[in-house]
């Protein structure tokens, strides 16, 4: 399986702006700029993009390794906040709340953490990856 995106960029690295769109076309010629990715804008921007992946994809991580365990989950909300010093990807962290019927808290851990090591998405990030996760 391959998935692919394209981004277009025009005029200078401060000055110049972008837009990005994915193949299946739920994001469509989205902008971006110096601005939204370095300072107080209102587009997206790449870091943002990855946020959303890596809790996107450490949800449906976590939904297959508590299946695995025997339990189905009611409800998995991740956020995640990626941190960008020095033109580097330094952390991506991500904070769970789930509502997983009859689960001890113990087991619950593991399977996050399980999950948080074996995504795709954490396989593929350079960073640092922590984690707070709890039960609702």
């Amino acid at each position: 399986m391959k998935r692919s995106a394209t981004a277009q960029w025009k005029g200078t690295g401060k000055e110049g702006m972008g837009k990005v769109s994915t193949q299946s076309g739920v994001i469509k010629n989205k902008k971006y700029d110096f601005r939204s990715r370095f300072d107080d804008g209102t587009y997206t921007n790449p870091e943002e993009l990855v946020a959303a992946a890596h809790a996107g994809c450490f949800s449906m991580k976590l939904s297959f390794v508590l299946g695995a365990a025997g339990f189905t989950p009611r409800k998995i909300e991740t956020t995640c906040s990626i941190t960008l010093e020095n033109g580097v990807i330094t952390e991506s962290h991500l904070e769970v709340k789930a509502k997983v019927p009859r689960m001890k808290a113990e087991k619950f851990a593991e399977c996050a953490a399980e999950a948080k090591e074996n995504c795709p998405i954490s396989k593929l990030l350079n960073s640092a990856i922590t984690m707070n996760a709890g039960l609702m």
